[in-house]
């Protein structure tokens, strides 16, 4: 499976494995449900291109392994590029508008103090449930070894490991200083092992929590931090990537002169870096994902000694996709698709494999997904749609499209996405409109908005835009 651009692994990829399930209680009528584990494995901002599907520029095996074991979602969509919003959605069900959450400060309990969240309704419905590391938000590096914007109510356990790349935070080089490490192009290439990381006391932590509660059904969320800024792995995974091979991202002449304002996060292009310095940070984000595979390989290894991957949903994502270098971006924050765009894979019960979906999916899609795999009964307050059909036939009939949302200090940039059509508006087309033809410019190059030809699929995609950003507002 070939990525077809390199730069956007970014990855949402949910895999489930499905097998046979041992676990049963008794339903409705005394009839026995059937109970399978869930593996809830989150990468953090990792390109939806590096890596997940067979990429050749990135060494990412274990990434590979599980996408060849499920359902391939070529256009799946987070719904805000930013830790915290876009984690909130996912968790609660609830699009951003109706969590409330646009920042990395404010808590989604403040705005829903009793909302069911994911991992609360398998809690709910018998299951042993734990985090290690970064599910909800955290602040990278500054809140590793925390309980972040942590949930209580989500977890049976939690456990927070914090590594050597936290203790060496001295030795960071930051090439944007005028950023804290958490927002800056840095990186470290460190001493040591992997499991002297954060990313390997992770997945020791997990594999342990594997082995101790094997023996009833669990959901088990491990978060990983990489390859989340400062770009941090021991030194053996740089070596994958020597500088000389790197290359930058394919940029086109005037690239930003059709596009809004709104619309631009990294001021100037590559916050003013040279080609050396943009290979470097390409080397070390590399880096990092090849070292958070390493540990994903560790922790599936586990689950297959274990005994358990006949019986467990897989999944793994990542919070949104990640500009690595487009239109001169960096990062997220963005309604570029790079940034907008994550990977998601499910493997489903009939046992499919290696397959691919075209279809416009979101992350908001997984909470249902998850509860109608689990035979869980979904609240009524979820906005997202069951993946569960497209399961059965990738190709199926499919007429839910993609939202993704940012905001700009107060202007709001909101984005609907077809499987040809992105279009976007910025603070409800005041501040400018996008619209790109996927068919014919997959690197979103050209701005088509306002163009001869093209005034009725405008109208036709901002009605779509408008309506699902009108929905009604859960209280």
């Amino acid at each position: 499976m070939k990525a077809t651009n390199l730069p956007n692994l970014l990855l949402t990829v949910i895999i489930a494995s499905i097998g046979t399930f041992p676990f049963t209680s008794r339903g409705q009528d005394n009839v026995e449900v059937q109970k399978y584990n869930v593996l809830f494995i989150a990468a953090d901002d990792l390109n939806n291109d590096l890596g997940t599907y067979g990429n050749t520029s990135v060494h990412s095996p274990n990434i590979d392994r599980l996408a060849r074991k499920g359902v391939r979602f070529d256009r799946a969509y987070n719904q805000f590029p930013l830790c915290s919003p876009s984690r909130s959605s996912l968790l609660t069900g609830l699009r951003p508008d109706n969590v409330g959450i646009y920042d990395l400060k404010v808590h989604f309990r403040e705005h829903h103090p009793n909302i069911v969240t994911l991992p609360q309704l398998f809690k709910n419905n018998g299951y042993y449930t734990a985090r290690v590391g970064k599910i909800f938000h955290y602040g990278v590096p500054s809140q590793i070894g925390t309980d972040g914007l942590d949930d209580p109510a989500s977890w049976s356990q939690v456990i927070n490991p914090k590594g050597r790349d936290k203790a060496e935070e001295h030795l960071v080089i930051n090439k944007t200083p005028d950023r804290g490490l958490g927002s800056a192009l840095s990186w470290h290439k460190a001493e040591g092992s992997d499991e002297e990381q954060t990313d390997g006391l992770v997945a020791n932590e997990a594999i342990q929590l594997l082995k101790q509660h094997k023996d009833k059904p669990f959901f088990l969320a491990v978060g990983f931090f990489r390859p989340h800024t400062p770009y941090v792995a021991p030194k053996k995974y740089f070596e994958l990537y020597p500088l000389e091979k790197i290359e930058l991202a394919k940029e086109n002449e005037n690239d930003l002169e059709d596009v809004p304002d709104a619309a631009i996060f990294t001021r100037p292009p590559h916050w003013g870096l040279d080609e050396t310095d943009q290979k470097k940070s390409l080397q070390a984000y590399y880096a990092s994902i090849s070292f958070m595979d390493a540990q994903l390989g560790r922790l599936l290894e586990a689950l297959q000694e274990e005994g358990l991957a006949d019986n467990t949903i897989v999944v793994f994502w990542s919070d949104h996709g990640y500009n690595v270098g487009q239109h001169g971006q960096w990062m997220k924050q963005s309604l570029f698709e790079n940034s907008a765009r994550v990977p998601l894979l499910i493997s489903a019960p009939e046992g499919l494999r290696e397959e691919a979906s075209g279809r416009t999916v979101e992350l908001l899609d997984i909470y249902p997904t998850l509860a109608e795999l689990c035979r869980l009964p979904a609240p009524s307050h979820l906005q997202g749609r069951s993946l569960v059909p497209l399961l059965r036939n990738p190709d199926a009939y499919w007429d839910k499209p993609a939202y993704t949302q940012v905001k700009r200090n107060e202007i709001f940039g909101r984005s609907v996405r077809t499987e040809r059509w992105r279009y976007t508006e910025w603070d409800e087309g005041r501040a400018g409109t996008e619209l790109y033809d996927h068919h014919h410019d997959q690197d979103e190059f050209t701005n088509l908005a306002g163009k001869s030809g093209y005034s009725d699929i405008e109208k036709e995609l901002a009605a779509l835009l408008h309506a699902g950003y009108t929905g009604p507002f859960i209280k």
